[in-house]
């Protein structure tokens, strides 16, 4: 493929995924990995034809943060607390507003069905406008300065808008709300990606929305190009508790064709 059609997905840089002080939902090893994405956008510079950024976009009422939720006494879930439908159907977790407790227990039984994930309740995250929202530094500025040195845009997208489902892939929520087409399969971003000759993927965390997107990804990717898609393995990292879904994660994306590499490979 043409160097000119070479792109990168980067999905979720943002300082609430960092192991930094203050980080809301911290991930070992973020840091030291978007500085490493931050090092590549520099190093290959001209040769990114497009750069393309995923932000999880939350407010504090949302159905995997711990108000959305309460127990009998009225207390909400702690952090990391997984809640299945057995539990909502029988009471033992309910949701906070009682209009909303048929749809929470529908939305349990359909992201179940999913197969990928049960509902964990995340501590709140990216909240919208405050620090834990916004990239981190190295890359933001490394994004800042491909864009006054190309001449382009970098193209952010925002996602979990949604306060009824979670949005782990850039592509489509977990479970699509029928009202809201933002939840509904990006068929203008999965056409962006598609026109890269060879789509770098990386960003946090592996375990969650590394893995939804580039799960959605290869069912709209042709077969005989996914050598064109390539994972980089050193700028992402699993969610605590969840490294043998990355690690998995990581086989499946082997076997089915993926590239895996370093960013200090030769791309």
């Amino acid at each position: 493929m043409s160097e000119s059609t070479l792109q990168l997905l980067l999905i979720d840089p943002q300082n609430d995924f960092c192991d930094l002080p203050g980080a809301a939902l911290p991930v070992p090893g973020a840091v030291a990995g978007l500085q490493r994405v931050a090092a590549l956008i520099e190093r290959l510079g001209p040769r990114l034809s497009g750069v393309h950024v995923t932000l999880d976009s939350h407010q504090p009422l949302h159905i995997a943060h711990p108000h959305g939720w309460q127990d009998a006494n009225g207390q909400p879930p702690a952090p990391f607390t997984q809640i299945d439908a057995d539990e909502v159907a029988s009471g033992r977790w309910q949701t906070r507003d009682p209009a909303e407790r048929a749809r929470g227990l529908a939305y349990v039984r359909a992201l179940e069905a999913g197969g990928r994930y049960r509902l964990v309740i995340w501590p709140e995250h990216c909240l919208i406008g405050g620090w834990g929202h916004g990239v981190q530094e190295d890359v933001h500025q490394a994004l800042n300065a491909w864009g006054r040195a190309q001449g382009r845009q970098v193209d952010f997208i925002a996602k979990g808008g949604n306060p009824h489902t979670e949005h782990y892939s850039a592509l489509r929520a977990e479970v699509v709300d029928p009202t809201d087409l933002d939840t509904a399969v990006d068929v203008r971003l999965i056409a962006r990606l598609q026109a890269a000759g060879t789509l770098l993927v990386a960003g946090e965390a592996l375990s969650h929305c590394v893995a939804s997107t580039l799960r959605d990804l290869l069912e709209f990717w042709p077969t005989n190009r996914r050598q064109d898609l390539v994972l980089l393995t050193d700028c992402s990292h699993s969610v605590p508790g969840f490294e043998t879904q990355g690690e998995a994660f990581l086989a499946e994306m082997r076997a089915a064709g993926v590239r895996l590499a370093a960013s200090t490979d030769e791309l």
